[in-house]
């Protein structure tokens, strides 16, 4: 069989995303491309990979042998190549990260030192919604994953290393801004802008104001921080998000924290990765790097809360002598 890695590897990222679109997107190739590759590869295995049912394709029994088959060649050539990375050393080797679409705002200012520090290694970094993270993470695709939320019913070991609080950011010139211990309920009957359903912090916020027996008034949902940031900003409502999202915004006054009794809301981030999984040098490197810088993090988050919390001081009457 004279088939290719490079149409294992093609085939493969159409299986998995069940698109020809997405795995074109993914592997930065022209559609036409990814269907010549998948159409040569069905071509010397004998028979269809896929079937066409409506607008969706599922695999062929032979389309799902070839992709159980093409993960264990690429799982035995990641597993050379770390034995390889071993024997050299940290000179060289490649790094695999998927980190869920919040950690972006960290994860990228952590890789800039790590990769002057160790110049041969090649790190490749994937960032995604939660269900995404949690997909590769059931595959086993990368080396470490970074996020706030890790999932029940999959065999794992997470590993916490910097707090993720989340915080109530309104606009600086909002009438809760100026005010001291806000109450949940209070807070509560504003209108409150909301991530997707399935994202980590929604599934944090709802889960503690549960505890607390009150409901969000949920003005709209929106599928990015960002949105959810300008919308804030546009005064369309309040929100709950991670601290970590919002240092930009709070350091160009755009936002201000707001104080209020009970928040923030007590989280960590999480380093995870499979149960059993053998850590490359490379990644235990890291591992240990991530764990270290935690601890700094940890303080810029501090002095950010204390800075950007506007409290505006509440006079009593004067009283006359």
């Amino acid at each position: 069989m004279r088939l290719t890695l490079h149409q294992l590897k093609v085939f493969e990222t159409v299986a998995r995303l069940s698109s020809f679109s997405r795995a074109s997107e993914v592997l930065h190739l022209a559609q036409p491309t990814v269907s010549i590759q998948v159409k040569q590869l069905s071509d010397i295995v004998g028979m269809p990979l896929f079937e066409q049912i409506g607008k969706k394709i599922f695999l062929t029994e032979a389309g799902d042998l070839v992709q159980r088959n093409a993960r264990e060649i690429f799982n035995a050539m990641e597993s050379l190549e770390m034995q390889l990375a071993q024997l050299r050393g940290l000179k060289q080797g490649r790094l695999k990260i998927a980190v869920v679409t919040t950690a972006k705002y960290f994860v990228p200012r952590l890789l800039g030192p790590f990769s002057h520090q160790y110049p041969g290694i090649d790190i490749a970094l994937d960032v995604g919604n939660r269900s995404e993270i949690v997909s590769r993470l059931s595959r086993n695709e990368d080396d470490l994953y970074i996020m706030g939320m890790p999932p029940a019913g999959i065999q794992i070991q997470r590993h916490p290393f910097v707090e993720n609080p989340i915080v109530a950011v309104a606009p600086k010139d909002h009438p809760l801004a100026g005010k001291k211990h806000i109450s949940l309920e209070r807070l509560v009957q504003e209108p409150f802008l909301l991530r997707e359903r399935g994202s980590g912090t929604r599934m944090a916020t709802e889960r503690f104001l549960k505890t607390q027996g009150v409901k969000l008034n949920v003005r709209m949902e929106l599928g990015s921080n960002e949105a959810i940031k300008q919308a804030v900003i546009g005064g369309l409502g309040l929100a709950l998000l991670s601290l970590h999202a919002l240092l930009g915004e709070l350091k160009r006054q755009e936002l201000v924290l707001l104080n209020v009794t009970g928040l923030p809301i007590r989280r960590h981030w999480y380093i995870v990765h499979r149960c059993g999984k053998e850590l490359s040098a490379v990644a235990e490197t890291f591992f240990e790097y991530l764990e270290a810088e935690g601890t700094r993090l940890q303080g810029d988050l501090r002095e950010a809360q204390a800075a950007h919390t506007l409290i505006v001081p509440q006079h009593g009457p004067k009283h006359r002598r």
